[in-house]
């Protein structure tokens, strides 16, 4: 009989990427998590970026989101990153852009892997490279009046 290390569950999914996508419209936790679904994993790590209203010392009335054609490219070459170095079951990445107003889901990323301290190192370096890599600008509008872009995820 072979070892549990051995079982097919504890290793990478064929085709671990199950949703990648950049969005106008709101952010479903539900549709990220549900993506992620996998019998085999035994943790499932999700990140959810919120519009805050405060930045730098100053209150955010708003904001904006706005991103280069190769994004949601580039969101899959980072998946596929992450797919290589853990054992990922299932991965998905959805990202908002155009107006948000504070309290927006921005973001929302899920891995579910074997262990749950994979999917939670999973997890954590998807949306690090997400936020460094993706062309992706954040506009933020201030309570004072002013504002300013900002790369961001």
């Amino acid at each position: 009989m072979g070892s549990r290390i051995d079982h097919p569950g504890e290793l990478a999914a064929d085709e671990p990427v199950k949703l990648i996508a950049i969005r106008e419209s709101a952010l479903s936790l539900d549709e990220v998590f549900a993506a992620v679904g996998d019998d085999a994993a035994g943790g499932t790590a999700l990140f959810v970026g919120t519009v805050r209203n405060h930045d730098g010392g100053a209150d955010v009335d708003a904001l904006g989101y706005s991103c280069h054609p190769s994004a949601e490219a580039e969101m899959r070459r980072i998946a596929e990153k992450v797919v290589a170095e853990y054992p990922v079951r299932a991965l998905a990445a959805v990202h908002r852009v155009g107006d948000l107003e504070v309290g927006d889901l921005a973001v929302v990323v899920a891995v579910s892997c074997p262990h749950r301290g994979e999917a939670f190192e999973a997890c954590r370096k998807l949306i690090d490279d997400l936020k460094h890599e993706v062309p992706i600008w954040k506009h933020q509008r201030f309570s004072d009046g002013t504002e300013e872009w900002v790369g961001a995820c």
